[in-house]
Parts: structure tokens; sequence; C-alpha cells
């Protein structure tokens, strides 16, 4: 049995009894994940970014805890565990199987229902944490000097925190408010401009087609703040290189007739002799009405699927001996695992092994048998369960040892899942499984192993925080286990109602919200991209090679080609407001500096900036849940057009007006952000 750091007290003794995993946490966090659940998934199919839940969720768990609950620290711990799976399957869900509806075949798009994301949200997410059980005492107590799970850590000193008390949680609550409010003048009355934009004319001799924009959100305001000026700058040089370099330079160099018959390649347009379509093609005048959009969509996406994948591939490359390290150490702990032992202190207690082992087969036969799961017979099925436990084993371990160095905010799950992606296609082509009958198979295996990663790291930063405050490994497991499958329920209701076409869509022949410029879902839409080539050996493989030599080029560089290939991957006015978020960390870290106050990683995550920050991130995007939610029916949808602003705001302002209060709004969120993140100085 592994023994702990000999240094190292747990906050709650191994001897003493206290309520932990009991019907009100388990009740609470299991609406805190539904909750966290829903804005993750609305967050990641705007932007194809997340960030850790497990913070809010704790501090919000002490504030009602203590006021209203009567709970204990350990209960409050089990709370955050519990809601923190919905954050993370909900992630690995938005990211990959959203892909269905943008395979070759349209038969595809059936299999993106309710019960088939239920079953593949809930097998991803048990994997998960069941292979996350044998590597605990490897990873997270033998380790724990050495791997730090960030975002793990800070949420022990949160829950500790709330226990000897304090009001910090107040920081939180004002920003989820100040970013509900906003949303509600934006989505709901659009008093504020959703995306003000300038951009340059196709006519333009010296600069054609180029686009600024900015999709002036809280919650991307927030998950710049968050992820610091750093990955921000990165992530929004990706973009300048798209949208101020290439397609200027694109839309300059290829004719128009090309990039509509680039755009019917993709679907994108239904043929160039049909008006409409991405950017507005005009066959009778051979133009665009908006060439940057265009040239986007025919080009961009897939020198930037090329990027992230070469990203993916060299940021595991990277960490091969880790994987190697982890994976060593993953085999010792099975040989030396044993049954379960009442003299095994409680806070070393897992759950057995055999559940781990009955669990991964009752997984398999669920994948094998379940009529939801794509696939012909039984066998065909099997080898789909196998790939998943295989492929699982390696990039739980993997997800893991990453989260632990970087945080979960940085977990390189796109990666993994191309990676996974990439091998499972390569194995089905080596058996004849080729063609578009295939790629729902291929998207199910990288689909749950996206799922599986997310939620092991999460489960790894869950189970730190446990470590760190005393609680039983066991009763989290449980918990872990009760927070996927309820999140799980609400996710797929979640994406059904987001992928529910407004009119205006379905008056142009579009059936499905998602993969629309409102919700692009950029990760899934890059996962079927790289299913689709590879299967029918059709990829544009030049486009493609462009992206992996500037992946490299980057890396050469001393930059992280990931962040910067999300970057160029997205439209700007993504990457852009997520910039402004992190410059605004830039300038508060600059005074700090100036004024030599140091600070500690928990300080620094249980700063008022970061508090704030993250209340922008759940405000908004719970707001932009709600919304969709109230837009879904006729009734909420009449409701809203009557008290739309925009149109009267546009004939008294003019849209250039219109556009300048919205972004007169924003700097007065960002303003905000900056004097709250910098009030704490004042206390010192």
């Amino acid at each position: 049995m592994a023994e702990k750091p000999s240094n190292f007290k747990p906050f709650v003794a191994p001897e003493t009894n206290m309520k932990e995993l009991t019907v009100k946490s388990i009740l609470l966090g299991s609406l805190f994940g539904v909750i966290f659940g829903a804005a993750t998934v609305y967050l990641a199919l705007k932007a194809g970014l997340t960030v850790s839940a497990s913070i809010p969720i704790a501090v919000i768990a002490i504030t009602l805890g203590r006021r209203f609950f009567k709970t204990t620290i350990l209960e409050n711990n089990i709370i955050q565990t519990t809601g923190s799976a919905g954050e993370s399957i909900a992630a690995g869900v938005a990211f990959t199987l959203p892909g269905f509806l943008f395979l070759s075949s349209k038969d595809s798009a059936e299999y993106f229902n309710y019960l088939t994301i239920l079953v593949l949200a809930i097998v991803g997410g048990l994997l998960g944490t069941l292979l996350m059980v044998p590597l605990r005492k490897a990873l997270i107590v033998n380790e724990h000097e050495t791997l730090p799970y960030p975002e793990g850590t800070a949420c022990g000193d949160v829950l500790k925190a709330g226990e000897k008390g304090g009001d910090f949680a107040k920081t939180a609550f004002w920003g989820l408010g100040v970013a509900f409010l906003y949303a509600l003048l934006q989505k709901v009355l659009h008093f504020i401009a959703e995306v003000p934009y300038m951009a340059t004319k196709q006519a333009n001799k010296f600069f054609p087609s180029a686009k600024v924009s900015g999709e002036i959100t809280p919650e991307y305001l927030g998950v710049g703040y968050i992820i610091g000026p750093r990955i921000a700058g990165v992530l929004v040089a990706g973009g300048v290189l798209s949208w101020l370099v290439l397609i200027p330079l694109l839309s300059f160099l290829v004719s128009p007739d090309l990039i509509a018959s680039q755009l019917v390649k993709f679907g994108y347009l239904a043929s160039v002799e049909t008006a409409g379509g991405k950017g507005g093609w005009d066959p009778v005048t051979h133009t665009f009405a908006d060439y940057s959009s265009a040239v986007y969509y025919a080009y961009i996406r897939q020198i930037g699927a090329g990027m992230v994948a070469a990203g993916g591939i060299i940021t595991l490359l990277k960490t091969l001996p880790t994987i190697v390290k982890s994976v060593k150490s993953s085999v010792a702990t099975f040989k030396n695992s044993g049954g379960e032992n009442n003299s095994v202190k409680r806070t070393d207690r897992d759950l057995s092994l055999k559940v781990v082992v009955l669990g991964s087969l009752a997984l398999v036969l669920l994948i094998a048998l379940l009529p939801q799961v794509p696939g012909q017979g039984v066998g065909q099925k099997l080898l789909i369960g196998l790939l998943v436990v295989l492929f699982g084993a390696l990039f739980v371990t993997v997800s893991s040892r990453i989260v632990g160095l970087i945080g979960s905010s940085n977990n390189p799950i796109s990666g993994m899942t191309i990676a996974t992606v990439m091998g499972t296609s390569l194995i089905f082509i080596s058996v004849g499984w080729a063609g578009p009958a295939y790629e729902p198979l291929v998207l199910v295996v990288g689909g749950m192993i996206c799922i599986a990663a997310a939620n092991a790291g999460a489960t790894s930063q869950d189970l730190k925080s446990g470590f760190i405050v005393g609680a039983t490994p066991r009763n989290q497991q449980i918990a872990l286990f009760i927070g996927a499958i309820v999140s799980s329920v609400v996710i797929g209701l979640t994406i059904q109602y987001l992928d529910k076409p407004s009119e205006e869509l379905l008056q142009q022949g579009i059936t499905h919200a998602i993969g629309t410029e409102k919700l692009p879902a950029p990760q899934a839409t890059l996962m079927a991209t790289l299913i689709k080539g590879i299967q029918s050996q059709n990829l544009d493989w030049q486009f493609i090679f462009v992206g992996v030599f500037m992946a490299i080029v980057m890396e050469l560089c001393g930059i992280k080609s990931l962040s910067f290939a999300v970057g160029a991957y997205l439209p700007l006015s993504t990457t852009l407001p997520i910039f402004i978020g992190g410059a605004i960390k830039g300038l508060v870290d600059s005074r700090e500096k100036k004024k030599n106050i140091h600070k500690s990683p928990e300080e620094e995550e249980l700063g008022k900036g970061n508090l704030f920050a993250t209340g922008l991130v759940a405000g908004g995007a719970v707001a932009g849940v709600i919304i969709a939610f109230v837009s879904g029916s006729d009734g909420g949808k009449k409701f809203l057009d009557a008290i739309n602003t925009e149109h009267g705001l546009t004939s008294s302002l003019g849209e250039n007006g219109y556009y300048l209060l919205g972004v007169l709004f924003f700097a007065a969120m960002s303003f905000i952000l900056y004097r709250v993140a910098t009030q704490k100085d004042k206390a010192q």
C-alpha cells in the first residue's frame, strides 16, 4: 500500500468521524452539476473552450451550506466533487458528439439524439472515474509534492478557508450578478450589440476583406482573465494570422468562383448556381457579400484543422516520458492493489479493484448490447468497446498526469481525441471498414475517450482536494458516479434545446442550430472533418499540411502550438474579447509587481479578480442557456422579439453608433473587473 508523504497532515484527521456522503450533499452537488454542466455545453459549443467549475461550486457550496444547510467541510467537498462531474462530461460531449451532424452521410445526424448522447455521456463519464480509482494512490498520494493539481489544491484551500470563515464568496456572486444583468441587456433586450465589427471591402486595393470583430460577452472576458495574458495572447495571435493575414491574402489571390466551388465541396453552399451560403454568394455577379467569412469557411478552417491536429499530437509527444512513467506506475498499482480492508485508514479507502474490473467489463457489454450505440452486430460493437477501454486506460492516465502539472483548463483533451480518432480510423481501414458508414463508429470511440479524459482530469482535481481536506476517497468516487449519471441526463436535454433551429434558420433550410455562427461547435466540426477525410481518403491534405507546418513553426519559436492553433481555427470575434480579459490580468499582475506584491498560487486562485472572473463566466453562460431555453418555444420567441430594442437603436444611432454603445458597455464591465481585481491590494 502506498504511503503518504511523512510531513503531510490532512485538514480532517483520518480518525475523525464527520458527516460526508449525505443525501443533502449529493442533491446539492447534483444541482450544481446540472447548472454548470449546461453552462459548459453552451460555452464549449460557442467558443470551443471551457474553464474549471470546481472552485465556483466550492465557493457556492460553502456560502449556501454554512447559512442554510449546516454542512460540514467534508459534505462541501462532496458537493463540489459531485458538481464538477457535470462540467467535465459536458465539455467532452460538446467537443465531439455534435460531429454526428457534420459527417458525410445525412443518416449520421440521426445518431445525434437524446438517448445516444445520454448513453455515450454516461459510459464515458463512468469510465473516466473508474480508471482513476487505481491511479489515485500513485498520482495523488505518492506524487503529492511533484504534481500540484492546481485547481484541486486551490479548491482544497477554498474549503479550508470556508471552514475558518470569510466572505470571499461575495465576489464570485457579484461577478455572476453583473454578468447576468449584462447578458439580459445584450441577449434579451439587445441594448448591447452582440458582435461589433469593422471590415474593409473586397475592392480595397491595400487590405481587402480584413475583418476585426468581437463577441463582447461576459463569459469571454472572464475566460481571458482566468487563463491569463500569455495563453490569451497566443490565442488571439492565431486569430490575427487568420483574419488579418491569410484571409486578405487569399481573398486577393483566389477567384470568387473557386472559393464558391470550395464551399460547395464542404457543404456550405448548395451549388455555384445557388445564392446564399457562407459569405452570401451571388451567382449573378459572382461576388460574396462577406468575403472574409467565405474564405474562412472555404480554406482557413481546413488549415486550422491541420494546426490543431499537429498541435495535439506534438503535445502528446512532448509528454511521452510522462505517459511511460504513468503507465508503469498504473501497472504497479494494479499489481499491489488488494481488496477492501477495514484496517485501512478512512482517508486511504478506495473502491475495490474488483469494482474497476467488473465495471469496465460492464461498460463494454453496455456498448455492445445497447441499440443506441452506432454499429452493426454485437461483434462490431464489442471491438468499439474494447478500443474505448484500451484508449481510455492510456489517455485517462495521460490526462491525470497533465492536469496535475498544468491544470484542467489547459488539458489538451482535443489532442488526445484527435490521436484516438486517427488511431481508430487506421484500425478500421486495416480491417476493411472504410467509408461513410463507419464514420459514426469512429466518432463514438473518439467521443467516449474525450468524455473519459475530461472527466478523469476533473476527477483527479477532486481527489486532490479530498486528499488535502481529509476526505474518504471511496465516498468521492461514489459521488462522482452519481454526478456523472445525473449530469448526463440534463446535458443531453440542454444540447437538444440549443440545437433547436429558429424560424429564420428553418426558412434557410437549416434544421440544426449547432453548426451555425451562433453555435459553431468548432471542436466537433474539426473531429468530423478529420474522420471524413481519413475514412474517405479524400482529405484536403494540402491545407492540412500548411496547418501542420505552421504548428511546427510555432513550436520552433517556443510557442505552445495547440493554443495558437485553436486561435487560428476560431473566429477572431471569439479570441479578441478573451485577449482583452487576459490583458486585464496582465495589467493587474504588472501593478502587483511594481508594488512588490507576491502571491502564492493558492492566493492567486482565491484572489478577487479570479473569483469575479469566474462569476462572469458562470453568469454569462447560465444566462445564455436560460435564454436559449426560453427562445426554444414559440411563445418565448415572440416575447423576446417584442422587447428587442436593436431596430430602434440602429435607427436612431446608426449601425456604427449602436456598435460603439456596445463597446462602451464592454469597456465598463472590463473596468469593473480591473477595479475588483485590484481591491485586495488596498487592504494589504
